[in-house]
């Protein structure tokens, strides 16, 4: 009887040592992440969750990845564009792993690697722009930036999904030279308006006074509703103007006296 005790004695802290090592060996995948497990230091064919995987330690390893979109800040790089404007230039890039066993394999981390590529891109692609250029295409050029981007982490499982410009710091003197450059073309616009506004009022002129000549009455109505303008503001002076041919019959009468 004594040694059946001892027996099941010694079974108790083994059923509790199995007990801890069955669930340390239990590992709960969320719904958004996937679990490559290394068997003996060799990978499975696919990774496991979500949900309660079985990881058989020592002899399993599991390594989790999210696949949820990342975003990652890019920080200010010192650019130099094609017109050799110095200035800073940030932007964000999201990207999201899409192969999870090559995530793990075929890179160190993927996270680090995918902000490097992103920083030396940035810096390679925004010096062969014009300053102009950076300005008004940010689209086209975050567009750009992804396709690059992406080519060089798809080896990776890594799927880059957009770029964006965020923030371009302009020097001071940039933005002063940019300031004037804008005033001049305002005050070119503004004084092509005005000739325009010449222009078309002297064609209008002309179409009126083409219009009053072919009736000389048409002159002494005008004249009339003239001084009736001028009565209505109540003025204690009032001004006649003369006809112009008023004026040249009396350069005739002098002509002829002369």
């Amino acid at each position: 009887m004594e040694p059946v005790l001892a027996s099941l004695g010694c079974l108790g802290p083994l059923a509790v040592f199995a007990l801890i090592w069955g669930l340390s060996c239990l590992k709960v995948v969320n719904e958004y992440e996937r679990a490559v497990v290394f068997r003996l230091g060799k990978v499975l064919s696919a990774a496991k969750g979500p949900g309660l995987i079985f990881v058989f330690r020592p002899f399993e390893r599991a390594v989790v990845v999210s696949l949820r979109t990342v975003v990652l800040d890019v920080p200010s790089q010192d650019i130099i564009t094609k017109d050799n404007v110095t200035l800073k230039v940030s932007a964000v890039v999201y990207f999201k792993v899409v192969d999870t066993p090559s995530a793990v394999l075929k890179v160190e981390n993927y996270y680090y690697a995918t902000s490097q590529i992103a920083q030396t891109t940035l810096r390679s692609v925004l010096g062969e722009v014009t300053l102009d250029e950076l300005l008004a295409d940010r689209e086209k050029l975050g567009q750009r930036l992804r396709q690059i981007i992406d080519a060089s982490t798809e080896p990776w499982g890594v799927e880059v999904s957009g770029v964006e410009v965020k923030n371009v710091d302009l020097p001071e003197q940039v933005q002063r030279a940019m300031g004037r450059q804008a005033e001049a073309e305002r005050e070119k616009r503004a004084k092509i308006i005005a000739a325009e506004g010449e222009l078309l009022a002297s064609q209008q002129l002309l179409e009126a006074s083409n219009k009053i000549s072919q009736n000389p009455v048409a002159i002494q109505m005008r004249y009339l509703q003239t001084l009736t303008e001028i009565a209505v503001e109540k003025n204690s002076t009032i001004l006649f103007p003369l006809p112009m041919e008023f004026l040249s019959v009396l350069k005739k009468l002098g002509e002829t006296k002369d």
